[in-house]
């Protein structure tokens, strides 16, 4: 028996999230279903994130356990062979036995699409949040931003889904940045960070974005210069999120945003820890998993 790590990426437009639903067509079953007919074995994918029903990912990470005499490599090919357009297998790579891509998870980390261009664009429609109640602001979001850093309850930021045994998590990094010929706001990070976290210029017309988000696979959409132009980025990366608790950071936010609570009023969100007191729930097609991290003998990065 090998144990599997692989690296998927998927356009969450048509399925009904990530886990297996009877009746609906998800990510990890369409996956489990091309699996079965290369291996011709029932195989259980264990994901590094349970993604909703339309969030995108770039990083998402898998693993199974199956008997193959198949290279890595042509277990890749095979099964691409036998996915829908909408959800790719980037690399498939041989991992330490007992290897889960769910519990040994480090940190996440995730970007949030939105636009508050008065024209919407209709090709972005299902990739980014279109915000068509005036501008806003940057500054006062990023500002904003900083109270939710380090580890706090978020019980005001979870939606009610699947039961969590404790509510406390730890942002590590939370930055807004605006994209395209205006400046961006400067990223916010806990303490100094490591300095590939520093947010830099692009070649793409001076526009500003994380390396993160660079190192990512951004540039695998070939619709980027439509987000050039004003678009918003709001990062994200912790040990762990609640139901809904990135998209209602993004909601909260976008209300300190628009002018309707000064940035301070996120701290007492925070305090509250009743999902009453904070924003909105942001849209799930704005939303992507960029990449998840695991422990230092886990090899980071999918090559």
């Amino acid at each position: 028996m090998g144990t599997y790590r692989c690296l998927v990426a998927y356009d969450g437009t048509g399925f009904k999230g990530w886990q297996v639903q009877p009746g609906h067509r998800t990510v990890q079953g369409v996956l489990s279903e091309a699996l079965t007919r290369v291996l011709r074995q029932e195989v259980e994918i264990c994901g590094a994130s349970r993604t909703d029903a339309g969030v995108h990912a770039l990083g998402q990470v898998v693993s199974f356990t199956a008997e193959s005499r198949l290279s890595a490599e042509c277990l890749q090919r095979a099964w691409n062979a036998y996915l829908p357009p909408d959800v790719v297998v980037y690399r498939v790579l041989e991992a330490p036995a007992g290897f889960d891509a769910c519990r040994q998870a480090l940190r996440k980390r995730y970007a949030y699409f939105l636009s508050d261009s008065h024209i919407p664009n209709p090709f972005l429609r299902h990739y980014q949040w279109q915000w068509r109640r005036g501008p806003l602001n940057v500054e006062a979001m990023s500002a904003a931003a900083r109270y939710l850093l380090g580890q706090h309850d978020f019980s005001s930021f979870q939606n009610m889904g699947s039961p969590r045994t404790s509510t406390v998590r730890t942002l590590f990094d939370l930055r807004v940045l605006r994209l395209g010929r205006g400046s961006s706001s400067p990223p916010v990070t806990e303490g100094q960070g490591r300095g590939e976290e520093r947010a830099r210029t692009s070649h793409l017309e001076g526009c500003c974005y994380s390396p993160w988000l660079l190192n990512s696979g951004l540039m695998l959409f070939p619709h980027l210069a439509m987000w050039q132009d004003g678009s918003i980025i709001i990062e994200v990366e912790g040990d762990g999120f609640l139901y809904n608790m990135v998209r209602t950071i993004v909601g909260t936010l976008v209300e300190v945003g628009r002018g309707a609570r000064p940035p301070e009023w996120v701290a007492d969100v925070l305090a509250a820890r009743d999902r009453r007191a904070a924003g909105p729930t942001a849209p799930p097609h704005g939303l992507y998993l960029l990449r998840v991290e695991y422990p230092p003998e886990i090899p980071q990065e999918v090559k």
